[in-house]
């Protein structure tokens, strides 16, 4: 009973500091971001975002226009070649695209390269509890009833995602912030903006390349 009392009055003296001069920081809901370490992961970004940008022009009432796919200014060696992946998609997906702009929609795309500059914590929530339930599930399961041969199979199924986490080697200090657009005129059609982990011996192939300088010569 007295060790009840003093938690109760523990609990309330913490409730009456519980103040800040300052928000206290959180971290946001758990998600998960892929990373794009192949010119093959390329060409799945170009699928996703060929159909959800032909799902949104269609409930625009565009989805018969033609389009023309821009290059960007300076392109990098993923400009150059996410621009054959994105055309390769819509012609599969049977829109009509030019090799103009003139009477077409344009897609235009963006990719920017971000660096932090603070630690990635490589977390995995759950990862002995994860271990720990799929080896007690491993064992003996054939002996078991149903339910518990499907407990034990998601146990290892936890064990999977906690294999596949650490096969992608982690977060990485740098990102690439990819934004792709249909507009008409002064109208965005379509736009969607998706960041992705990329490794940072990597960043060079998505970094826009400079534009060249010119030298005035002055003759004597």
């Amino acid at each position: 009973m007295r060790a009840m009392t003093a938690l109760v009055s523990l609990g309330v003296l913490v409730a009456g500091c519980a103040t800040s001069p300052i928000p206290v920081s959180e971290n946001f809901p758990l998600t998960v971001q892929p990373k794009v370490r192949s010119a093959g992961h390329w060409g799945l970004l170009s699928k996703d975002i060929v159909a959800q940008t032909l799902d949104t022009l269609d409930r625009a009432g565009a989805g018969a226009s033609p389009l023309f796919v821009a290059t960007p200014e300076n392109a990098s060696t993923f400009d150059t070649a996410f621009r054959e992946f994105l055309i390769s998609e819509l012609v599969k997906a049977g829109k009509v695209v030019q090799g103009n702009p003139t009477g077409a929609l344009q897609l235009t795309y963006k990719a920017q390269v971000v660096r932090h500059n603070s630690p990635r914590p490589h977390f995995v929530p759950g990862r002995f509890t994860m271990i720990a339930a799929g080896l007690f599930a491993a064992y003996g399961l054939r002996h078991e009833h149903l339910d518990t041969q499907l407990a034990g199979g998601l146990a290892l199924a936890g064990i999977a995602d906690y294999v596949a986490s650490v096969d992608s080697g982690g977060p990485t200090a740098t990102e690439l912030v990819l934004t792709t657009t249909v507009a008409s005129g002064d109208r965005y059609l379509t736009r969607k903006t998706d960041v992705y982990y990329i490794e940072e011996a990597d960043a060079t192939l998505f970094a826009a390349l400079r534009a060249p300088k010119t030298m005035k010569v002055v003759g004597p």
